[in-house]
């Protein structure tokens, strides 16, 4: 038997969280201990309900990324240090406002900014919380989704790094944007995470990508088609790897609506990163597009957004609209003919798997990546918001909307196609392919 640390990226969405439950849950079966560190509160309760440990940091700056909030931000002060951490998180402030780019393009955010690299007191604090927690547990590998405090903490301690990543990610892929001309994106300077590896005996490293997040081991979710890397990258694909509670039920509502009546999805995504104030990564476009273009379509609508309240705003919703914060994803998938949602990579490979057919409202450029793909396959159509400069106040055309939800739901070829990536993602093995050469991976180690 071994021991695993599930590491993933600390914010409040499901998308890391939801490939890696799976492999944790087939290494599970296979007689492992498998242990989770997430700080954020969603994934929280469904780290729970899976019957995982997680395990927790112990610095009160981790908890930064979990809840950006007011409330978060006053929740975090009160674990302690409060005094040390106010300050560090006062000189952050201005740098982190760089998150926003001229162009609205997430893909051309600074590295170094996103993660906060740019402070040396809360880099070091994060790395030696990890460093100490791995340090206690003791497990025999850290499989990683995303995690860079995780990945130097690892390393340090030469600890086996499995890292279960997507595809734009990997320095040898084609990138977040492939469908046309785009600048390179410039080498980005990391002189205090240099400086920590050079004081552990680490080697300096060439890209954040490229040396830091990939592991030792290196899994891509995804297929070929969907998810280019080149044959030199020494990657192994896994195909589909997707979470749905197997305790959990499509409510009794959603069980009945009409067979006769097409039945829509729509899955927001976290609707506001920040509490009140905007972000450029915000998805409420994708509710305020959905409710103004379908509040008189002659369809069925259920609409979730992921354990998050509806805001008032949006109360009442039209009669055709049904709202559960929750639910099973492949069965609510497997229900619906359209899926509506943001571009997030689980939502695509959950209607890709179900063999449903999407209209996606990318609201960054990693998710209009994912969407695109599934357009190029045929198995979708695309509709982008506009934005202001800062890529925040996005807006849609619910014409447009509603136009193409009525163009794939009359047109049979979106779910032919849909059909036929899902064959493809079946053929690479999914969770347990990926359980398969983890366990490979360490007895050829031992």
């Amino acid at each position: 038997m071994s021991k695993f640390l599930f590491s993933v990226i600390p914010t409040n969405d499901f998308g890391c969280l939801t490939r890696s439950l799976p492999i944790a849950r087939e290494l599970k079966l296979r007689g492992h201990q498998v242990a989770f560190c997430h700080a954020a509160r969603g994934p929280q309760i469904i780290i729970a309900e899976e019957g995982f440990q997680n395990l927790q940091p112990d610095d009160p700056l981790y908890y930064l990324y979990s809840d950006l909030t007011m409330r978060g931000f006053f929740r975090l002060l009160g674990k302690g240090r409060a005094l040390r951490t106010l300050k560090i998180i006062a000189g952050l402030k201005p740098k982190a406002a760089k998150l926003s780019t001229p162009d609205g393009n997430i893909d051309d955010f600074n590295i170094r900014d996103f993660f906060l690299f740019h402070d040396e007191e809360f880099t070091r604090a994060n790395i030696a919380a990890f460093t100490a927690m791995i340090d206690s547990y003791q497990p025999d590998a850290i499989v990683d989704f995303s995690n860079p405090w995780a990945c130097v903490a690892a390393r340090i301690l030469k600890k086996p790094l499995i890292g279960v990543i997507q595809s734009q990610f990997h320095p040898q892929s084609p990138g977040l944007i492939w469908w046309k001309d785009h600048p390179p994106t410039p080498s980005i300077s990391l002189p205090i995470l240099e400086k920590i590896l050079k004081q552990n005996g680490l080697p300096s490293i060439k890209g954040f990508f490229q040396d830091l997040m990939l592991g030792d081991l290196t899994l891509v979710v995804g297929i070929p088609e969907l998810d280019p890397i080149a044959d030199t990258a020494g990657v192994t694909y896994i195909g589909a790897v997707l979470w749905q509670n197997q305790k959990a039920l499509l409510s009794e509502t959603i069980t009945s609506l009409k067979k006769d009546k097409s039945v829509v999805w729509i899955y927001t995504g976290k609707l506001r990163y920040g509490g009140r104030r905007p972000t450029p990564i915000d998805s409420e476009v994708v509710l305020q597009a959905s409710v103004e273009a379908l509040a008189n379509a002659d369809v069925q609508v259920v609409l979730t957004t992921g354990h998050q309240d509806l805001p008032r705003s949006y109360k009442p919703l039209p009669p055709n609209f049904h709202f559960e914060p929750f639910v099973p994803g492949l069965a609510m998938a497997e229900r619906s003919d359209l899926m509506i949602h943001h571009g997030g990579y689980g939502s695509c490979q959950t209607g890709l798997y179900a063999g449903v057919p999407q209209v996606i409202i990318p609201t960054f450029s990693e998710r209009e990546s994912n969407a695109r793909r599934v357009f190029q396959q045929g198995a979708g159509e695309i509709v982008l918001p506009a934005s202001d400069a800062m890529g925040i106040n996005k807006k849609v055309d619910a014409s447009e909307l509603d136009a193409k939800v009525r163009k794939v739901l009359s047109t049979s070829s979106y779910k032919e196609n849909a059909c036929r990536i899902s064959a493809k993602l079946r053929e690479y093995g999914g969770a347990p392919r990926a359980a398969e050469l983890i366990e490979e991976y360490l007895s050829q180690r031992h």
